[in-house]
């Protein structure tokens, strides 16, 4: 039996090498550590990620989508349609900001928003549309997007996920009013800690910009409420060295992909939409059965994993009604994948040795769906 100490493989496994270590020294002895040249370098950099769109950079993911919504002056009464299975910053941005995040149902094989459901969800209410590209796989936005111009809905995109993936050669992040990114240590790239929104109009952009910095482009000169949000010069330069190789780490990530799908039978593997590339943020597989004794029978063989997630946003205790249920949701897919799904290590460090090992280990499980 594989050890599960020195011996396991780290379902994640965030890279500080170097290189990092050395833009965050550079910026700490120039003095300017907080949004200054190395923040606007960076957005002009990721930019390129996102076909040219204006870029704000912001303190986290969470705040990218906050601000967004604010930006947009949603509200009290205000409907935003979010997928329940996602991490609970989804739904928690659409309540900051006092509107109500209204849950539709996922697709099976992408686990992200199923469009028809999306449609059945809308209100006279809705406002918004906040796709996920989970896991690193785009959402439908193919089918999503003349729904959103259908019923004059803006479209948000939770791309915390997905850095540089693409539908039909289209990047996250350029499909609708905003795209919000996550740098968090574990995402494709990271810069410790940070955000990114993206955006094709200027104005908007402008108002990521006063919304990020207490309200104001000059200081003391406050022409809206706005709050401390912004990204530190620091971070900023350890996001620039990652975005310089996140390409390479991407194709390294759809590498590993590509061969666990070759070799695993024993579950379900990660299906990928046609025209969609995957960037693989996390490799997903559904598991039949027992699951707790599915991921000790891995931590058994030396693999370490995790789910995201166990509990959809729905029936989180900030979410349930009055009543402490889960509201009137039908969301069977969603139920199902929170049942089901295993994410194993699929991270660029991982060497040839390890993805035998979780091969190996993934089809020594029973039952595939």
């Amino acid at each position: 039996m594989a050890g599960q100490n020195a011996d396991l493989i780290p379902p994640a496994k965030p890279v500080i090498g170097d290189a990092e270590v050395e833009a965050a020294v550079r910026v700490l002895r120039s003095g300017r550590v907080v949004q200054g040249p190395e923040v606007a370098a960076f957005e002009e950099e990721f930019s390129e990620l996102v076909a040219g769109r204006h870029c704000v950079a912001v303190n986290s993911g969470t705040s990218a989508l906050h601000l967004a919504l604010l930006a947009m002056d949603l509200g009290p009464g205000d409907e935003v349609i979010v997928p329940s299975f996602s991490f609970a910053a989804t739904a928690n941005a659409v309540r900051l900001v006092g509107a109500v995040p209204v849950f539709a149902d996922i697709e099976a094989g992408s686990f992200c928003l199923d469009p028809a459901a999306v449609e059945a969800a809308i209100t006279p209410r809705t406002k918004a549309i906040m796709p996920v590209h989970l896991y690193g796989h785009p959402a439908a936005m193919d089918r999503l997007m003349p729904i959103a111009q259908r019923h004059n809905l803006a479209v948000i995109e939770d791309a915390a996920q997905a850095h540089g993936a693409a539908l039909a050669g289209q990047p996250v992040g350029s499909f609708g009013i905003a795209g919000c990114f996550s740098f968090y240590p574990t995402k494709n790239m990271h810069s410790l800690e940070g955000g990114m929104i993206t955006t094709p109009d200027p104005e908007f952009a402008r108002t990521l910009r006063l919304l990020r910095n207490q309200g104001m482009e000059q200081r003391y000169a406050n022409e809206i409420v706005g709050a401390n949000m912004r990204l530190t010069d620091v971070a900023a330069a350890i996001g620039r060295v990652q975005l310089k190789q996140l390409p390479e780490w991407t194709e390294q990530r759809r590498a590993n992909a590509k061969f666990l799908d070759s070799r695993i039978t024993g579950v379900l593997t990660p299906p990928v939409a046609d025209a969609a590339r995957h960037v693989y943020h996390q490799y997903t597989v559904r598991v039949s059965g027992d699951r707790d004794a599915a991921q000790q029978k891995l931590l058994e063989q030396g693999v370490g994993n995790a789910v995201y997630y166990p509990t959809p946003i729905h029936r989180l205790k900030p979410f349930l009604d009055a009543d402490g249920k889960p509201g009137p949701w039908e969301l069977p897919e969603t139920e199902r994948a929170a049942r089901e799904v295993v994410s194993l290590p699929i991270h660029p460090s991982l060497t040839q040795h390890h993805l035998e090992r979780i091969a190996d280990a993934a089809n020594s499980l029973a039952g595939a769906r």
